[in-house]
């Protein structure tokens, strides 16, 4: 349906927000500017003390079953009622979590020359990156990124990954490795809190041929963080995210409601959402949901999205323990690649994307 797209370079000059951040210093240039509507709100939110849930995972699949079907019951209530939860006593090493954090942001404080090594087009998005879609005169927002594939082995390419920081490639390995352990707990847990044999949504992502790639994304200061975003409103369009967020400043947006809720990042803690993938398996029982990330006048924010998604090329559509007929599918089958090519092209656009997929009822 979509494969045979031609597949563009950028339409204009990339431009660094980095550079811009280093060069602006009462404004900024109006391709970055949000329409009024976009804008982060300065009126109060109804949720100004909430916080998306955070679950300790310490007995999940433990021996005592009540602690595990309680762990499972904040999960199930935190997938329904926000589609965002942060968890806690995980089993991944705070200090690799922050290791790998402040190796990213020394990778971003290199020499220009140094990073434009690995600048990125469109056709795969892999390495520097500065914008997301390929429409000519989008309004851009104000973030720089480094994209890269970890899962299959088929598309990892170290020559990619920078060389420099020296440590950076061994370092995001092994942080590789415990995230794609911990995202394979949860798909356990999410697989039995819909009702399913614990290994049907593993398997149905691909079994362990699954997809797992990167975005580090660099929020450099903003002298308007008024007029506009580090990232634009969406839903991840993978299965899930893990990201690993600053730990000193906030800047993530979840909409809840008619509202946008600053996520306050707990220590060590991973923030943990539903991609449109486990929306469309589980026949939307479990939603993505909207979010967005705010900018900041006198702190950069580094933070790292690890994307676990299904097997590029098998079709996903409702898993059919989940179809019946008063919940009939909602949705066609389409393989990943079909939908990712869907979004590249596009860029963030809210939920509208996983919307217009729906089949006519």
């Amino acid at each position: 349906m979509l494969k045979n797209q031609p597949q563009p370079d950028w339409p204009e000059p990339i431009v660094r927000v980095q550079s811009l951040s280093e060069n602006c210093e009462d404004s900024i240039p109006e391709r970055y500017i949000k329409p009024s509507t976009d804008r982060p709100s300065i009126k109060s939110c109804n949720f100004d003390d909430a916080n998306i849930p955070i679950i300790d995972l310490g007995g999940l699949f433990g021996a005592d079953q009540h602690v595990s079907a309680s762990i499972l019951k904040q999960i199930s209530d935190a997938c329904k009622e926000w589609g965002f939860f942060q968890v806690t006593n995980h089993g991944v090493n705070p200090d690799l979590m922050d290791k790998v954090r402040e190796t990213w942001r020394e990778f971003f404080h290199m020499p220009m020359e140094v990073k434009q090594q690995y600048a990125n087009s469109p056709k795969t998005y892999e390495g520097y990156g500065s914008r997301l879609g390929i429409e000519k005169g989008a309004i851009l927002d104000w973030s720089d990124y480094y994209f890269l594939h970890y899962l299959p082995f088929s598309l990892k390419d170290y020559n990619k990954w920078p060389a420099s920081p020296p440590s950076c490639r061994e370092v995001l390995d092994g942080y590789g490795r415990e995230l794609v352990r911990l995202c394979g707990r949860l798909m356990k847990a999410f697989s039995i809190n819909l009702g399913l044999d614990e290994k049907i949504l593993q398997n149905d992502f691909g079994g362990e041929d699954i997809g797992a790639c990167l975005r580090v994304n660099f929020y450099p200061k903003c002298p308007r963080p008024e007029l506009t975003l580090g990232l634009s409103s969406h839903s991840d369009p993978g299965g899930m995210t893990m990201l690993l967020p600053d730990d000193q400043v906030p800047g993530l947006q979840v909409r809840k409601c008619d509202d946008w809720v600053t996520v306050k990042p707990a220590k060590h803690a991973f923030i943990v959402n539903i991609g449109d993938q486990i929306q469309v398996l589980s026949n939307a029982i479990y939603k993505s949901v909207e979010h967005r990330v705010i900018v900041n006048s006198d702190k950069e924010r580094v933070s790292l999205a690890f994307f676990y998604n299904p097997k590029s090329d098998i079709p996903i559509e409702p898993i059919k323990e989940l179809v019946t007929p008063k919940r009939p599918s909602l949705y066609p089958a389409m393989t990943f690649d079909e939908y990712r090519l869907f979004i590249r092209m596009r860029g963030p656009r809210g939920k509208s994307q996983i919307e217009s997929l729906k089949s006519p009822r």
